[in-house]
């Protein structure tokens, strides 16, 4: 099967760097998946989304991404997150704590709602 390389950055770091057969990412526009040889796009991430990416070697790799943007050509894919954590670095009890506080900020809720997103996709695999 055909791959691209796919980088998954986030203001603070570089999370995450390889080859890919598939990315799928939650847009404005919807949830997109990318597969080799798509056409040319640029996407923006929804506040409190998630990206998967499938490594070339089967791994599933799941992060809840904050803001952003996605670029897409026929050969690779560039995340650019504002923030992003992996499912697996998610501490669920305080995401969804904040998603209970009826006082919490908006935008920290929509991150942990995002959190818990890919909690619930890592657990689908």
């Amino acid at each position: 099967m055909a791959d691209m390389s796919v980088d998954l950055v986030a203001v603070e770091r570089l999370l995450w760097s390889g080859r890919a057969s598939f990315v799928s990412a939650q847009t404005t526009e919807g949830e997109i998946g990318i597969l080799a040889g798509h056409e040319p796009l640029l996407g923006q991430l929804v506040e409190g989304g998630t990206v998967t990416i499938v490594s070339d070697s089967d791994e599933r790799i799941v992060a809840a991404v904050h803001g952003g943007f996605f670029s897409v050509t026929a050969t690779s894919v560039r995340v650019l997150a504002e923030s992003a954590d992996f499912a697996g670095d998610i501490d669920e009890a305080a995401a969804k704590a904040v998603i209970a506080d009826a006082d919490a900020d908006p935008a920290a809720r929509a991150r942990a709602e995002g959190q818990v997103r890919a909690l619930q996709k890592a657990a689908e695999a």
